[in-house]
């Protein structure tokens, strides 16, 4: 009995080093989560249950336990690598088959998809026609290597200073002709539906009215319409066009085979102050075709393509994954493992939501084993294992001073 005692704690100490073997080998490996060996003791019972007398009979492993704490980001610079600060793992298509994972060493293949080194598709909330929300169904995370397409330009906001001693020109308003108006725009670039640029210009002319302003609008030195009259109070505020301060110009058809270009002009917040003339806001909403500069993932896990005209096209948010028991997840090699019934049923949700952790971008999650705290537990396992084998090494000895009694 003694000697099955002895090699049930010498089992327990092989598989004890045999985890912190494995754990040590691991020290490096992109989101691997370390384990510990679990034993429970022994005891030999009859249908009459357990004498008080009766002495253990050994040790068994019964569980080999991976222990899912957080482990350190490590910076990498690296777009498509990602870590997950919190709670959740990856979840990862292989084949049609669900698969989940800390490891966030993602890349492309050849298709465009992004995958892990074992060629498992990244899932994805897709999102909805005007990216603004990532409600549908997983699909898989496939990069976009085209261009970016054109947006035509349908606002422009023009914001102003007109000089409040500004005396009326001499000549009728001719844009070819300076001395004919007081100040101009310079010129704003807008885009038709190709994507190609057209000016936009408006001219100041004071009239003899005080505080009121005649604004002649031109498309590539085509009038846009009759003039706008702009009238401010004796404070410099705004008052004419009324709020909120839009001008509708005429439809303009550009020579380029493109489409309608219909403009409104912003005028909002515009004044007339001072002495000088000054131009304090010009934008448009329209920009050019782009080529692809870069791809960025926010802390929401949103990845978005970023083009060389500004646009940011989102193309999915990353979907991750909580079981209410990861311990019983089931391992399946090359950092991946896949739900039991131990595990409890999957919940999918976005990150930095309810329980789910943020996504850092160019980072990767580091093994969460401790070097120094596995060398101490291999020579804790090291002494039980010699401990053991002299028991074997004992038992032996008196099992031979029996056999030798005459």
């Amino acid at each position: 009995m003694g000697f099955n005692i002895s090699l049930s704690g010498i089992n327990a100490a092989n598989a004890d080093l045999n985890v912190t073997a494995n754990n040590i080998a691991n020290v490096n490996t992109t989101g691997f989560k370390e384990s510990r060996a679990e034993f429970a003791d022994l005891f030999s019972a009859t249908s009459y249950g357990l004498s008080r007398n009766a002495i253990g009979a050994g040790v068994r492993l019964t569980n080999v336990a991976q222990q899912f704490s957080q482990g350190n980001i490590d910076q990498t610079g690296r777009s498509l690598d990602l870590a997950i600060e919190g709670e959740g793992f990856f979840t990862l298509d292989m084949n049609g088959y669900r698969v989940y994972s800390r490891a966030g060493n993602f890349q492309t293949d050849n298709a465009g998809y992004v995958v892990n080194p074992q060629g498992a598709r990244l899932q994805v909330y897709a999102p909805n026609a005007d990216g603004t929300r990532f409600d549908g169904a997983l699909t898989d995370l496939q990069l976009l290597t085209t261009d970016s397409p054109p947006r035509q330009s349908t606002l422009v906001n023009l914001g102003f200073t007109l000089p409040g001693n500004a005396d009326e020109p001499v000549s009728a308003f001719d844009p070819a002709d300076s001395n004919s108006y007081n100040h101009s725009t310079g010129g704003v670039t807008v885009y038709d539906s190709l994507g190609v640029g057209h000016t936009q210009t408006s001219y100041f002319v004071k009239t003899n009215v005080p505080n009121q302003w005649q604004m002649y609008n031109y498309v590539d030195g085509q009038s846009a319409g009759a003039p706008t009259t702009l009238e401010f109070s004796d404070s410099g505020a705004l008052v004419t066009p009324p709020p909120p301060g839009h001008i509708a110009l005429d439809p303009f058809t550009p020579t380029t085979g493109a489409g309608v270009v219909n403009l409104t002009l912003d005028v909002t917040g515009s004044t007339q102050y001072g002495e000088k003339f000054a131009m304090r806001d010009v934008r448009q909403d329209g920009y050019a075709s782009g080529k692809l500069n870069e791809i960025s993932i926010s802390e929401e896990g949103i990845v978005y393509a970023r083009y060389s005209n500004g646009a940011d096209r989102p193309l999915g948010q990353v979907a991750l994954t909580t079981f209410n028991n990861p311990q019983g997840l089931l391992s399946k090699g090359n950092n991946l493992w896949v739900e039991t019934y131990a595990s409890g049923t999957p919940r999918t949700g976005a990150p930095d939501t309810s329980d789910f952790g943020q996504i850092q971008a160019g980072s990767l999650e580091a093994s969460t084993v401790d070097l120094t705290e596995q060398l101490v537990n291999m020579i804790v396992a090291q002494r039980n294992f010699q401990a053991n084998a002299q028991m074997v090494s004992t038992q032996d000895q008196i099992t031979q001073t029996v056999i030798n009694i005459r």
